[in-house]
């Protein structure tokens, strides 16, 4: 059903933010830091079965060193240097197998998948496990591991390694530094959200139903997983709320938003109770760059599907097809 504000309301819906006066100086020391280790990007060759895309296993340093994996697939067929996608993973899954990822390599393009620390073992499989610091205790999941301070919330270490990730794409000879996009679905999207605001230069960012996004909203107004998690923490730690949402505005969405100056396709699903309309439309509403948004007026989470994948097909071509 339609549970959110009216289609209308949406368009207009643009809350205050939540950020703290250190959020600038946070990710420039956290990113510095991760960045005083040697990037050390490996692709290693592997034999996917499949003919008419190279594949690459890669490992890269991302959160303080720590080894990152991900797929990096190219068109066996090419002309180089080619633009690259980055592409980020919904919660719970991992980069599976090189044949989940063939739309942008059979297009013609790079694309390099981040494998997400931790995840990988509800839907799809991972690789990467997450060293996690003085993260103290949590509810099942991911959503308030570390949540006491930002310097030990897990977003850090994943927001951190989704930047290097786009640092390794453009590492690679085959690949054209200058043409970089990043794209993903639910934390996916709230990751390529993150990433939009933190690496001012890349071209295109194409959040879809973006997670990590107006947690105060979200939280209130409705009662699904993953922001959930959040709820279920502070049902218990009941003095910790302040301290929980001081935390979370370093990752809100909103706040790299507000920062993105990239080219920008957003989708929403207007009966989506997991990621509801209302948080998706705060995120676009203070998107600082050039915006478009697809609506799925009749969807929930599952967005447009392979409707939205061709819309972003058909923008990725129309920048960059030769």
């Amino acid at each position: 059903m339609f549970f959110d504000l009216p289609l209308e309301e949406l368009q207009a819906y643009r809350p205050p933010r939540e950020e703290p006066d250190d959020f600038d100086a946070f990710w420039q020391s956290t990113l510095s830091e991760s960045r005083a280790h040697p990037l050390d990007a490996r692709f290693e060759a592997v034999d996917a079965g499949l003919k008419t895309v190279n594949v690459f296993d890669v490992t890269y340093a991302g959160y303080g060193g720590q080894p990152i994996k991900g797929w990096f697939v190219l068109p066996a067929h090419r002309s180089e240097p080619l633009p690259c996608i980055v592409e980020y993973i919904g919660y719970g899954g991992g980069r599976g197998l090189p044949i989940d990822w063939l739309q942008w390599a059979s297009a013609g393009y790079a694309t390099l998948v981040m494998d997400t620390r931790g995840q990988g073992s509800r839907w799809r499989t991972g690789d990467t496990p997450d060293i996690a610091e003085e993260a103290g205790p949590h509810h099942p999941g991911f959503m308030t591991l570390g949540i006491t301070a930002p310097e030990t919330y897990y977003y850090r270490r994943v927001f951190t390694d989704a930047v290097r990730a786009v640092e390794a794409a453009r590492s690679h000879p085959a690949v054209d530094p200058a043409r970089i996009a990043v794209t993903g679905g639910s934390q996916g999207g709230g990751i390529t959200l993150a990433v939009a605001g933190l690496a001012p230069d890349i071209v295109l960012a194409m959040p879809d139903v973006p997670f990590l996004c107006h947690f105060r909203r979200a939280v209130s107004i409705i009662d699904t997983d993953p922001y959930h998690e959040i709820v279920y923490y502070l049902k218990n730690h009941r003095v910790k709320v302040d301290m929980v949402f001081h935390t979370l505005s370093y990752f809100d969405g909103l706040n790299f938003a507000a920062r993105a100056k990239a080219q920008a396709l957003f989708s929403v699903g207007l009966m989506d109770d997991t990621c509801p309309p209302s948080t998706v439309y705060a995120a676009y509403n203070h998107y600082a760059g050039p915006k478009d948004i697809r609506i799925w007026t009749f969807n929930q989470h599952e967005g447009g599907g392979s409707f939205q994948e061709f819309e972003k097909l058909k923008l990725v071509n129309s920048l960059w097809q030769e």
